[in-house]
């Protein structure tokens, strides 16, 4: 009995060191959370006293009455599609270059790095000025090099006004990612790269064989991360386009915004924020299962 007793003594104790954050979890995070589910079954407008319920009314209005429900997603499911792999491919060539004894290493990952700690708004506010169809920089060097043909309304053009912001969202995420890939690169045991060079591998056999399986939870810890800030993507998009021009940049995460901070459509913006979470669990969940497995039987 004392002996059990006193292992369950640092059991209590982590409990009661957890509590606090947990608790603050549950209040801010899981309330909210399943009360935009209640509220997706309810018809609300913001300001009066009671919502009704009802039903599964605000899904069928969002799939078969909703015209920009389906562009928001269509754009939604492009933008997290490139935001999952070339700002992640940038920054792990970035990674591996900025982890060699180069001059300077240091200052470059500072620059790099610079981006992320700038609100996105702010690097909206930039950008948009950058793509100014009159004043902005990219049209202005494109007439300077005689490429007037190439002078375009960047972000009021709806071929190309997506991709525009997505080259914001680029610059702007590389160097989170590029963070965490160095992290990974030093975490690399130094002893298992020098066996395979001793027994013959060159550097693309020591980046395959050791490098890459030692990355393995890094790349998890990125890619989770890089999905989930696309599916909800809102402020820059907000900040350069609004959605525009003629909804070719919404979002659902903004479109959930629009319907109920703008429209007073709260149960339809529930819905919509809804059909968001399932999104990202069921492709969320399953690959970190399929990685934890991996890991399992790797060991």
């Amino acid at each position: 009995m004392p002996q059990a007793s006193q292992s369950a003594r640092p059991e209590r104790q982590g409990y009661v060191l957890l509590a606090p954050a947990l608790i603050v979890y549950l209040l801010f995070a899981v309330y909210p959370m399943i009360d935009v589910i209640r509220m997706s079954f309810s018809s609300w407008n913001g300001l009066s006293p009671e919502a009704n319920f009802v039903g599964l009314a605000n899904y069928r209005a969002i799939f078969t009455q909703d015209p920009v429900f389906w562009g928001a997603l269509r754009n939604t499911i492009w933008w997290t599609t490139l935001a999952v792999t070339l700002p992640n491919l940038v920054s792990f060539g970035l990674a591996l270059a900025l982890n060699q004894n180069i001059p300077g290493k240091s200052g470059l990952r500072v620059v790099f790095y610079l981006p992320v700690i700038i609100a996105s708004i702010a690097v909206a506010t930039i950008w948009k000025w950058m793509y100014d169809p009159f004043f902005g920089l990219f049209n202005n060097l494109l007439m300077q090099f005689g490429l007037d043909g190439w002078i375009l309304d960047w972000l009021g053009d709806r071929k190309v006004a997506l991709w525009s912001v997505f080259v914001a969202h680029l610059w702007q995420s590389v160097g989170f990612s590029m963070v965490l890939f160095l992290a990974g690169l030093q975490g690399v045991s130094a002893t298992l790269v020098e066996a395979a060079r001793i027994d013959g591998a060159g550097r693309w056999g020591v980046f395959r064989y050791v490098t890459l399986p030692a990355l393995k939870p890094t790349l998890m810890v990125v890619f989770v991360l890089s999905l989930i800030n696309s599916l909800k993507a809102f402020d820059i998009v907000y900040g350069m386009t609004g959605g525009g021009p003629a909804q070719s940049t919404q979002m659902l995460a903004m479109w959930a915004y629009t319907q109920s901070m703008q429209l007073g459509v709260f149960g339809r913006g529930a819905a919509v924020s809804v059909v968001l979470l399932l999104i990202t669990l069921v492709i969320v969940l399953p690959y970190i299962r399929w990685m934890f497995r991996r890991e399992e039987m790797s060991r």
